[in-house]
C-alpha cells in the first residue's frame, strides 16, 4: 500500500476514520492480513499511526479501525495511563518510524475512570499496582468536576483531552513535530455499543479539512 508510506497528518487520519466507518457499518475490508503482507513488512516496518489505548479486551485497534499488519504502532496501558516507557514508547513511533499521527483511544464505561471516580467518593483506593494506575486518572476526574462536568461521559472525554495535552507537554519531540506540521495529535472516544469512535480534542489538524478516505 503505497499511499500510506508517508501521509499526512491529515491523510492517516481519514484512513483511520474510513476503516472505523466499516467496522461501525458491519463491512470490514481486512486490509493487510495475508501473507503477502507479512513478507512485505518482514524486512521493517512503517506503520501509518501510533494508537495509545486503554488495555480494555474491547478496544482492539486493528480491528476497530479495520487495518492489518505493519499499520499501526499500538501501545496500551490501563485507562491510557503514562509513564517514562510510555512516552518513550510513542516518541519512538513518531520520531524513528515517522508516523504523522498519534491517536489517544479512550471508551466509554472505562473500568479505570469509574474506579478513580469510586476512590474520590468513598476514600477507599485499591491496592498494589492498580491503585498507581488509579492516581493517575485522579486529576482528569478533579479537573472535569471542577469545571461542571460530572457525567461519565463528560469526565472521559476530559480524561482524553488531559492524556492528548499532556503528551504534548512532556514530550518536546512530538510538540514539535506538531508546530512544525509534521504530526497531529488527536484524542478518540470509542463507544463499545455501536462501535464508533469519536473526536473530543486534536492539535496539529483541522477537523473541518478531514472526511473518510475510501
Amino acid at each position: 500500500m503505497a499511499e500510506i508510506k508517508s501521509p499526512t497528518p491529515k491523510r492517516a487520519f481519514e484512513l483511520l476514520l474510513a476503516g472505523n466507518q466499516r467496522f461501525v457499518v458491519g463491512a470490514p475490508e481486512h486490509p493487510n492480513q495475508d501473507a503477502t503482507r507479512r513478507t512485505e513488512i518482514a524486512p521493517g516496518q512503517r506503520p501509518f499511526a501510533v494508537v495509545f489505548g486503554c488495555s480494555d479486551s474491547r478496544l482492539a485497534a486493528e480491528i476497530i479501525f479495520d487495518r492489518g499488519l505493519g499499520d499501526l504502532f499500538v501501545v496500551r496501558t490501563a485507562g491510557h495511563v503514562m509513564g517514562a516507557e510510555v512516552l518513550g514508547s510513542i516518541e519512538y513511533g513518531a520520531s524513528v518510524l515517522d508516523c504523522p499521527l498519534v491517536v489517544v483511544l479512550g471508551h466509554d464505561s472505562c473500568g479505570a475512570v469509574g474506579a478513580a471516580c469510586a476512590a474520590l467518593e468513598d476514600g477507599m483506593s485499591p491496592s498494589g499496582y492498580v491503585r498507581d494506575v488509579i492516581e493517575r486518572v485522579t486529576p482528569s476526574v478533579l479537573a472535569a468536576r471542577a469545571a461542571g462536568r460530572f457525567e461519565p461521559d463528560e469526565i472521559l472525554a476530559e480524561h482524553i483531552r488531559h492524556t492528548v495535552e499532556l503528551i504534548l507537554d512532556r514530550s518536546r519531540v512530538l510538540s514539535e513535530r506538531v508546530e512544525a506540521g509534521n504530526a497531529a495529535v488527536v484524542g478518540l472516544c470509542y463507544r463499545l455499543a455501536d462501535g464508533s469512535a469519536q473526536v473530543v480534542a486534536a492539535r496539529g489538524l483541522d477537523l473541518a479539512a478531514v472526511s473518510p478516505a475510501p
